[in-house]
């Protein structure tokens, strides 16, 4: 077996389209935008071109079979994407196979775009729905359009909400629903995840402006394959499908205006620019809206400033140690204390803060006793968003700073508008367990691409072994906790972490 792999590995399984526009074509284009190598399974040899599909030739199972045998030997997947499935018994067979590889596996995640017919028309497999609902058992990821999950749940009329539910009750617990068939002025995505063992379910839309093409032909393979290659590559389903969202987007943009022909969708390079991303709709209802931004901190992402080096920190001793040494900005982040004490805390925090002018002071979660004592600033996770007035926040003139974690979070934060965005873990870090959320350098200057001028500040598992990559990125600040609290001596390591800031200021 090679154990030499350079990149994620997606195996394709699906159909050959002699077009060019669908099926394994599109795959193989779309994995490779994303540096995944691909493999390709073809389970049918069609007969079709942009106006009509006539046949489908299933391909032998031995076939696959022998496929299958020599490809574990060398190059075992990281995620599968499946298309078009001929026949049922290729579903039987693939289930066991799946099964093989999960046994060995337990992160290999498995994408199906269930290909109910062609959209150019024509003729339809020959797979039941008992075949498909036990293969059911073994997809991670589900990604119909409006029309093939309306056919497969039997529930119609655009219900999102219950046919994410009933694919939960087939086995399904990760369900995208893209909108791009219906005839919106904005192409709306669906998301749904279902978690064990309560089935809680949380669900999340993303929605782009509707591109003016026919320059479609493939787009649901490209989709399917998007997400299968960036699940492979460890992002979340939240962020795989925000930047898959954008990826379909380009494609499309790439042909706008150009109809009355059905084209092959085209895969470009992955999106950067901000316009391209889709917008991020909010989870649930914020207890206010702000009607203006957040104050500003007085600097911008304009290269000419920085906020420098950002501690976090846990007591006011910590405070009353670190402010004397001339910082532009720190975090009181106190936990597990009764509001009494708090609200002591606090009023001495801010006054200390008050001798250092110069020094910011965000206290972290308790926004009512922050505005009450006049903080420079409040620092809210996520989830807090949603359960503080973020207009009573915004009218005290406090500044405000969020925190992301992944593309998904950074954009619908950075929509509200605050005072600067926080971008974590960059690495695994020993504050908080962040099982998935690893964001790296790479995701970080992704995201620092798509930024808009509001400030961002990379946090998580920084020290000063790692800090000059992480400011080599171009980043406004870079938070740290444990760097100078568990140092041997703070002093020095604050020192020393201000000096490398200072190189990239």
């Amino acid at each position: 077996m090679n154990m030499n792999k350079n990149k994620p590995i997606v195996w394709t399984i699906s159909g050959h389209d002699p077009s060019g526009g669908a099926g394994i074509a599109a795959d193989l284009r779309t994995i490779h935008c994303f540096a995944v190598e691909a493999c390709a399974f073809i389970t049918a040899n069609t007969v079709q071109n942009s106006e009509e599909l006539l046949t489908i030739n299933p391909v032998d199972i031995k076939i696959l079979e022998q496929q299958y045998q020599l490809l574990i030997e060398d190059k075992l997947p990281d995620a599968i994407k499946i298309g078009m499935v001929a026949t049922d018994e290729q579903i039987y067979w693939l289930i066991e196979k799946i099964a093989e590889l999960k046994a060995d596996n337990v992160n290999l995640v498995v994408v199906y775009d269930p290909v109910a017919a062609a959209t150019v028309g024509g003729v339809t497999t020959e797979v039941t729905k008992d075949a498909l609902h036990h293969l059911f058992s073994v997809i991670d990821v589900l990604t119909p359009n409006m029309t093939e999950a309306e056919k497969l749940t039997g529930i119609y009329l655009g219900a999102v909400d219950d046919i994410a539910d009933k694919f939960s009750t087939f086995g399904i617990n990760n369900t995208v629903i893209k909108g791009g068939h219906t005839d919106e002025e904005f192409c709306v995505d669906y998301g749904y995840q279902f978690s064990e063992p309560k089935q809680l379910r949380s669900k999340y839309s993303i929605s782009s402006e509707r591109i003016n093409t026919d320059y479609t032909h493939g787009g649901g393979c490209s989709f399917a394959s998007a997400i299968a290659a960036l699940l492979s590559k460890g992002y979340l389903l939240r962020d795989a499908l925000t930047i898959t969202k954008a990826f379909m987007q380009q494609g499309m943009i790439a042909n706008d205006g150009r109809i009355q022909y059905y084209g092959a969708f085209e895969q470009t390079e992955l999106p950067t620019k901000p316009s391209i991303f889709p917008q991020i709709e909010l989870t649930q209802p914020l207890l206010s809206y702000p009607t203006s931004p957040f104050a500003e901190l007085g600097m911008k992402r304009d290269g000419n400033q920085s906020l420098g080096l950002y501690p976090v920190v846990d007591s006011i001793e910590w405070l009353e140690k670190l402010l004397p040494l001339e910082l532009t900005i720190i975090q009181l982040r106190v936990k597990n204390k009764p509001e009494n004490e708090l609200d002591a805390i606090i009023e001495r925090a801010v006054e200390l803060a008050n001798n250092y002018p110069n020094t910011r002071l965000f206290i972290n979660d308790h926004w009512q006793l922050a505005i009450k004592h006049r903080a420079y600033g409040i620092h809210l996770g996520q989830e807090d968003i949603y359960q503080a007035d973020l207009a009573k926040i915004q009218q005290s003139g406090i500044r405000l700073g969020i925190s992301t974690h992944g593309i998904y979070e950074f954009l619908l934060a950075q929509q509200l508008k605050p005072s600067y965005l926080a971008i974590g873990a960059i690495f695994p870090t020993k504050t908080k367990d962040m099982t998935g959320q690893i964001q790296g350098l790479t995701n970080l200057k992704q995201i620092l691409n798509i930024s808009t001028d509001i400030p961002v500040v990379a946090i998580g598992g920084i020290n000063l072994t790692n800090a000059s990559d992480v400011w080599s990125t171009s980043v406004d600040s870079i938070a740290v906790v444990t760097a100078i609290t568990q140092a041997e001596c703070y002093i020095e390591a604050t020192k020393r972490l201000k000096a490398i800031a200072n190189n990239y200021i």
